[in-house]
């Protein structure tokens, strides 16, 4: 098995990274970080030999240059919503080091009233520094999964009945996974549920929705009154350790993506989602993206 190896390297006297100047740059900085972590796994070489990396850590961020016993200043430039998968490992996924994202994580990275507590304490608090909220998914979603299952069998919600938190979940999800279902077979038929890759494709469908759905939805809570901060979503392939998001009026499906803006924006992502390689072939069809 090929080695490798990500260092974080902090000095007292290392600088601290500049911060983005605006939501663009704090994507693209995302993107170019999500990026160098996929190539770095994806390295050829002889397992003897190291695939290497190392991120730059401020040694204000560790309060080493600070007197007394005064903690160090939190200057994320961008929020991330993600899933509480231990898979999903949001600092290395985007090359990123402490104080460099302000993350929250709950199963499904599901808009509740704790997540949009910690959110927006994270922008009135933090907008000095904040550019970007992110809503990242994951394949392979467990909490997505089981409200898949509960659709596709009904009956399956009855051993949910008696465990209030995990139901709740379930219920949350449920409009994502109606509307997916919806989308598929308008595409596909009414057929496609029969396809043996249906309930895969409805996972996968699923969990992207529900990651631009939430980014749409606190894009519309902060307005355009927070400092320009703007949100984004995507979802973290684990079989390749990249972020794929269909989006609006592209074909393009590497990287985040910002939130649909509206009806029409979804409309658009739903297409976009449709065509993708990746959901068309666990349903055995031929489609082109990049």
């Amino acid at each position: 098995m090929k080695t490798v190896e990500i260092t974080y390297r902090c000095g007292a006297d290392a600088a601290a990274r500049a911060r983005p100047a605006d939501a663009d740059a704090a994507r693209r900085r995302m993107d170019d970080g999500n990026r160098a972590f996929a190539e770095l796994f994806a390295q050829a070489g002889a397992p003897s030999v190291a695939a290497r990396r190392v991120i730059p850590i401020s040694g204000d961020d560790f309060g080493l240059r600070a007197a007394g016993s005064r903690a160090p200043s939190q200057r994320p430039y961008a929020a991330v919503l993600g899933c509480a998968d231990a898979r999903v490992p949001i600092e290395l996924i985007f090359n990123e080091g402490p104080n460099d994202l302000f993350v929250v994580r709950v199963a499904g990275n599901t808009l509740g009233d704790d997540v949009r507590g910690s959110l927006k304490y994270a922008l009135e608090h933090l907008g000095e520094s904040l550019k970007l909220i992110v809503v990242l998914g994951h394949s392979a979603c467990g909490a997505v999964t089981a409200a898949v299952d509960v659709f596709l069998d009904p009956a399956g919600y009855l051993a949910l009945a008696s465990k209030h938190s995990i139901r709740m979940l379930v219920d949350r999800l449920q409009v994502v996974v109606h509307a997916s279902a919806t989308r598929l077979e308008a595409a596909f038929g009414p057929d496609v549920a029969r396809h043996p890759g249906y309930r895969e494709a409805l996972i996968e469908t699923a969990v992207v929705t529900n990651a631009a759905l939430a980014a749409h939805t606190l894009q519309r809570e902060i307005g355009g009154a927070e400092g320009g901060v703007r949100t984004a979503y995507g979802v973290y392939v684990l079989a390749d350790r990249t972020v794929w998001a269909p989006r609006c009026g592209s074909d393009e499906v590497t990287g985040l993506a910002s939130a649909p803006a509206d009806a029409r924006g979804f409309v658009e992502f739903g297409d976009a989602l449709i065509r993708s390689r990746r959901i068309a072939a666990l349903l055995g069809r031929n489609r082109g993206e990049r």
